[in-house]
């Protein structure tokens, strides 16, 4: 017979996140700060070989609070892990995100693939009263910003 003190154990979980300096924050202004501050984060000279997936995490002043490479995937493709942004969102106290990630073929159009993931993030972040403001893609060449081109 089991004793009552075997049913109740439990974990303790912490959270831990220490905001920047408000001094080194950068602020986004426009979706040409936002690809100079990505290419200031990312190794360049990988962007040609596979895909990635970059987010940016900002307070509520546009300012960068965290940035993190979410996925790498192959040639065509990488997987968008959606709970690992949720949880950098809240764990930093994020109240706007920013996603990027590039085409190594160096092709700017923007795939179904790519709008769907966009819609089903900007509803997500809705539950959590977090807003997506952009989803770059980025080449060597050059980027496109869905929300300049208005399908955000």
């Amino acid at each position: 017979m089991k004793t009552q003190q075997n049913l109740c154990i439990c974990h303790e979980v912490q959270i831990h996140y220490k905001r920047p300096l408000f001094e080194t924050q950068q602020k986004i202004s426009s979706s040409e700060s936002v690809d100079a501050l990505l290419r200031e984060f990312i190794d360049l000279e990988r962007i040609d070989h596979k895909e990635f997936f970059w987010l940016i995490l900002l307070n509520n002043s546009n300012y960068v609070i965290g940035m993190s490479e979410i996925g790498v995937g192959n040639t065509t493709g990488v997987c968008v892990n959606f709970k690992e942004i949720f949880q950098l969102a809240i764990l930093t106290n994020a109240t706007g995100i920013i996603v990027a990630h590039n085409h190594p073929s160096g092709n700017l159009k923007a795939s179904t693939s790519d709008l769907q993931i966009t819609q089903k993030l900007k509803e997500s972040t809705k539950l959590l009263d977090i807003i997506l403001l952009d989803h770059l893609i980025i080449t060597s060449e050059g980027f496109l910003s869905l929300s300049d081109n208005g399908e955000l």
